[in-house]
């Protein structure tokens, strides 16, 4: 059963000419039950933020701790 969350950037982050926004969240849906969605290296996350605001998360050297994450389902 897969799971859902909400992830948000908690600030502004400028890193290696990247921006990221608290505005810039998305919705991901993990591929299997995990309350983490970065258990398996934010593979998830990494796909959502390229594919919709074109931003490199591991460019920008992103970490758990620079999003608030909120569980939908």
């Amino acid at each position: 059963m897969s799971k859902v969350f909400k992830v948000t950037p908690k600030r502004i982050k400028r890193t290696n000419g990247t921006v990221l926004t608290p505005e810039m969240s998305v919705t991901v849906t993990t591929l299997s039950h995990t309350s983490d969605p970065f258990y398996n290296g934010a593979k998830e996350i990494k796909d959502a933020y390229l594919r919709i605001y074109a931003f490199d998360y591991q460019t920008a050297c992103c970490n758990k701790g620079d999003f608030e994450v909120r569980r939908l389902d």
